[in-house]
C-alpha cells in the first residue's frame, strides 16, 4: 500500500510533533522561505507586539532601518512614549493593512486626508499618530512641521528595505466617513472628539484585508522589485470590541481573518514568508502559559520563546558577522515588555 503520508517527517503528525512533546520542545514550527541575514536592510511596522521584533533585530546586530531617530536626549524607557525606537519611522502602531497602505499614500502625496489635526485642551495631535507626543504639540505649526518631516522619511522607507516585516494586529478600525481615512484609535479615547456624524466603526473582512495586502505588496514591489516580506499576526487579544459581540468571539474573528490572509499571501507570493508568532503563544497546546494572568499581555517568557524560535531558525551564527547582542546595552525581556507602547490599552479605562 502506498499513499502521500508514508515517510513524512515527524512534525507532520500531531502525535509526534505535539502530543508527545513539551511545548518548549516543538521543532520545525518555522522554516524560513528565504534567507534573512545581517547584511539585509530590514524595516518593520505593525501592531504593538511588533515592537519586540524591531528591538530584537537591533539587539542582535541586524541592519535595522530607523529613519527617525530622536534629536533630543531621552532616557531609554521614554523613547517609546514619544514614538521612537519602535519601528522604522516614527509612525507609531499600525494595526491594519489599510492604515499601512494609506500611510504610504500620504507620504507620496497620492492621498491627502481632509482631517490632519486634532485640538484637545489647547494641545494639538496628529490623528494618525496620536500618541507620539503624549502631551500633544504646542501649536499647529509645530505639528505640521513634524508631520512634513515624518512623511518625507516614510516616503524614503520602501526604497531602502530589503525585508519588510509587518505584524497584523486588528480587523476593527475607526474611519473618517468623508474620505475613508483609517485611524489607529477611536477619536475621543486618546485625543480628538468622537462625532458619529464624522466617524464610523468598520470591521474589515477577509476579502478587504487580502485586497489591501496585495495592493501593498504590488505597491512596494513597484518601488523596490527585490523586496521581500515577512508577515506575522499579533497574539495579543482585543482590549475591547465595538462590534457588538462578546470580546472573545470578536478576538477570534479578528485573528482568524488575519491568519487566513497571511496563509493566502504565503501561498501566492514567493516573496512572502509567514512566521507563526500567533500560534507560538495563543494556540491551545501552549495552554496560555505565555500570557500574563490577565490572559492578554504576552509575558517576558512568551516573548523570549517567540524570538528564540525565530532567530534560531535563521541559522545565523551570532559569533559570525557583527557578533552577539551587547549585554550591557540590551534591554531585558521583562523591561521590554514594560515599555511596549500599546494604544489599545486606553480602552480598558472605559470598561465598567
Amino acid at each position: 500500500m502506498n499513499n502521500p503520508y508514508i515517510g513524512l517527517e515527524k512534525n507532520a503528525f500531531w502525535k509526534s510533533a505535539i502530543s508527545n512533546l513539551n511545548a518548549l520542545e516543538y521543532a520545525g514550527i518555522y522554516r524560513p522561505k528565504f534567507e534573512i541575514n545581517r547584511s539585509m536592510d530590514i524595516c518593520a511596522a505593525g501592531s504593538c507586539f511588533a515592537q519586540h521584533i524591531g528591538r530584537q533585530f537591533k539587539n542582535r546586530k541586524y541592519r535595522f532601518v530607523d529613519l527617525e531617530k530622536p534629536i533630543a536626549l531621552f532616557e531609554q524607557g521614554d523613547l517609546g512614549r514619544f514614538g521612537y525606537d519602535m519601528y522604522s519611522a516614527r509612525f507609531g502602531n499600525i494595526y491594519s493593512m489599510r492604515q499601512l497602505l494609506q500611510m504610504f499614500y500620504r507620504a507620496d502625496g497620492s492621498f491627502v486626508p481632509k482631517e490632519t489635526s486634532w485640538q484637545t485642551k489647547n494641545r494639538w495631535y496628529d490623528p494618525f499618530r496620536p500618541t507620539i507626543e503624549p502631551d500633544g504639540f504646542d501649536n499647529l505649526a509645530e505639528l505640521q512641521q513634524d508631520l512634513t518631516y515624518h512623511l518625507g522619511q516614510v516616503n524614503k522607507l520602501l526604497k531602502q528595505c530589503k525585508l519588510f516585516v509587518f505584524t497584523f494586529g486588528l480587523t476593527e478600525a475607526w474611519i473618517n466617513k468623508s474620505d475613508g481615512a483609517v485611524l489607529p484609535t477611536c477619536p475621543g479615547t486618546i485625543a480628538g472628539e468622537y462625532d458619529e456624524v464624522k466617524y464610523t466603526f468598520h470591521n474589515f473582512t477577509h476579502a478587504e484585508v487580502l485586497a489591501d495586502a496585495e495592493t501593498f505588496i504590488e505597491y512596494a514591489l513597484s518601488i523596490n522589485p527585490k523586496m521581500k516580506f515577512l508577515f506575522t499576526v499579533s497574539p495579543v487579544p482585543l482590549t475591547a470590541t465595538a462590534s457588538g459581540q462578546h470580546v472573545l468571539p470578536a478576538t477570534v474573528y479578528s485573528k482568524s481573518v488575519l491568519r487566513g490572509v497571511c496563509g493566502e499571501l504565503y501561498q501566492k507570493y514567493d516573496q512572502v514568508d509567514y512566521f507563526p508568532s500567533y500560534e507560538l503563544v495563543s494556540s491551545h497546546p501552549m495552554r496560555a502559559m505565555f500570557y500574563e494572568p490577565n490572559l492578554r499581555s504576552v509575558s517576558a517568557l512568551g516573548v523570549a520563546h517567540v524570538m528564540k524560535t525565530f532567530f534560531d531558525a535563521l541559522n545565523n551564527d551570532p559569533d559570525e558577522g557583527q557578533g552577539k547582542p551587547d549585554a550591557k546595552t540590551d534591554i531585558s525581556l521583562a523591561d521590554q515588555e514594560e515599555t511596549i507602547a500599546c494604544d489599545e490599552l486606553i480602552l480598558e479605562t472605559f470598561g465598567t
